[in-house]
């Protein structure tokens, strides 16, 4: 699961790591150690530029907003419930699998944040029977300072009470993919607590491995079998994770002082 994230580094710094072609520095985002559902976020895509005379995909960095509304969808209401999208049913999905097919993204990221869960309590949240409660909040980032490259999939909803030459008449939104969380033990583990990604919560973002971002954005790629083999989950051991202030868990707090490594966990965990 991903329901939030931090995003904190230079778009400056982005165009580089992914070598974006475009990007359009009135659209950047400021720092954001907090990102949560319906806020707008970077992304990486490739998609021709509008009104150029080449139909070539271009690598651009966009502002999109997160929680994918379908195009086909009447409203925008549901977004916030379309956060995330399974790897292992996105193809078949009615929501997901034609973004899928011809719009996937890559979201990048610092790390995320999860919370620890009772046993009991995540066994319900697997069957979807209710929402877990917030605990004790851990930051989850890969344990060599590099970017976490989340893989996403946006959509176009047109709001079909705005005239054409309207801004707001386009939705372009976006969703981040998850696999089941690592169960091997962790890069950088901490003093105390889990072990592994899957002691935190048994789903985690699909991480995307510099090696799968070309084919994964490259927009040419349709057929289905072969954009499910760029799912596999990256290899164990590439994450650390360590507790954080609960103030995270409020969505209204936002700085750096969120990713600060706490000595033990603030809150108490079945550990």
């Amino acid at each position: 699961m991903c329901g939030r994230y931090a995003a904190s580094r230079r778009p400056e710094d982005l165009v580089d790591v992914f070598e974006v072609e475009k990007w359009e520095p009135e659209e950047t985002l400021a720092p954001d150690w907090n990102v949560a559902p319906t806020k707008e976020v970077h992304a990486i895509l490739e998609r021709p530029l509008k009104d150029a005379e080449s139909p070539r995909p271009v690598r651009q960095m966009r502002t999109l907003k997160w929680g994918l509304v379908p195009s086909w969808a009447k409203s925008p209401e549901g977004a916030a419930r379309m956060i995330n999208a399974r790897a292992e049913t996105v193809h078949e999905k009615p929501s997901f699998k034609r973004a899928f097919s011809a719009r996937r993204c890559i979201l990048p990221a610092d790390g995320y944040y999860e919370w620890v869960t009772g046993t009991d309590e995540r066994e319900l949240e697997v069957e979807g029977k209710r929402k877990r409660p917030r605990k004790q909040p851990y930051f989850v980032t890969p344990a060599d300072g590099s970017v976490f490259a989340m893989a996403g999939l946006y959509e176009f909803w047109r709001d079909r009470t705005l005239p054409d030459d309207r801004p707001q008449a386009w939705w372009v939104t976006c969703s981040v993919l998850t696999t089941d969380a690592e169960t091997g033990p962790l890069g950088v583990a901490p003093a105390e607590g889990p072990r592994s990604l899957a002691d935190i919560h048994p789903r985690m973002p699909l991480m995307l491995t510099p090696d799968r971002w070309d084919a994964w954005l490259d927009p040419a790629r349709t057929d289905v079998e072969e954009l499910r083999s760029l799912l596999a989950p990256p290899p164990e051991g590439l994450m650390r994770a360590y507790p954080v202030a609960t103030a995270v868990s409020n969505v209204r707090n936002n700085g750096p002082e969120l990713l600060k490594e706490l000595d033990g966990p603030e809150e108490a965990t079945l550990f």
